[in-house]
């Protein structure tokens, strides 16, 4: 297994044209799309359809008129959408379908539909990803930092890094050698997304009860898999694709 890092965004606009169809990927943005989907697939969200732009949302509702309208701009709710990207939100809204978009973090997922497999990251769940990669047996693994912008997200370097701590620190890039060490620089994860850049804005605005909320680690074992632009729950029977074991995936912590 050789694992690789998109750093920022950068990195994922090349990620449509190459090459992953041996590849699980697997996508980050803390603070707080992909941590904000985790949650609400732990409270019984039926499925999120990430999209890119504002624009594709609205048509996309126009096609699906029970679905929810989720998503920011500038980390606020987009006007006449129905939820905003706080992770709170997702806690109240089980059984419904979310249509989704965010500045980065759904930019990044779609940017990795060709991948073998693609698995939605956050803190909250990364004992469970980290299982799920070990039994999708793949040949590289992608981690995908959705950033800020334009620009690197400390927070999900820090996921990413210690999401190969987990797997035992096997080969890898020097981009994912990179995130390694701010995960080694920050023991905690709350320290981390306290230093970073969003954690701080967060912070400033009134939310730093989001902010604790997405640096708690492993507390929920549900997995979010991307496949033909909807995000559903992994289930436990799934074997992944090219490899003869079904997912074994970790008890919730939490």
């Amino acid at each position: 297994m050789i694992i690789d890092a998109a750093l920022g965004p950068a990195d994922i606009a090349k990620l449509p044209e190459a090459e992953l169809s041996d590849a699980t990927s697997v996508v980050f943005d803390i603070l707080r799309a992909t941590s904000s989907m985790i949650t609400g697939l732990a409270h019984g969200v039926a499925a999120i359809h990430p999209v890119r732009t504002i624009e594709e949302a609205l048509r996309r509702k126009a096609e699906m008129p029970g679905a929810l309208l989720g998503g920011e701009r500038h980390g606020d709710r987009i006007e006449g959408f129905d939820l905003g990207n706080s992770p709170f939100e997702y806690r109240e809204i089980s059984g419904r379908e979310v249509i989704s978009t965010t500045t980065n973090g759904t930019i990044a997922l779609r940017a990795c539909d060709h991948a073998q497999l693609v698995l939605v990251g956050a803190i909250l769940n990364l004992g469970a990803v980290a299982e799920a990669v070990r039994a999708s047996n793949p040949s590289r693994v992608l981690l995908v930092c959705a950033g800020t912008f334009d620009t690197f997200a400390l927070e999900d370097a820090w996921a990413a890094g210690r999401l190969m701590q987990l797997l035992g620190e096997p080969d890898c890039t020097d981009a994912a050698r990179a995130t390694l060490a701010v995960a080694q620089m920050y023991p905690s994860p709350l320290a981390g997304l306290r230093a970073a850049r969003n954690g701080r804005a967060l912070t400033a605005k009134g939310r730093g009860a989001e902010v604790e909320w997405c640096a708690r680690e492993s507390v929920f074992q549900e997995i979010g898999v991307l496949r033909e632009g909807v995000i559903r729950l992994l289930q436990t029977s799934e074997t992944f694709p090219g490899s003869e074991n079904p997912a074994t995936l970790l008890q919730d912590a939490g």
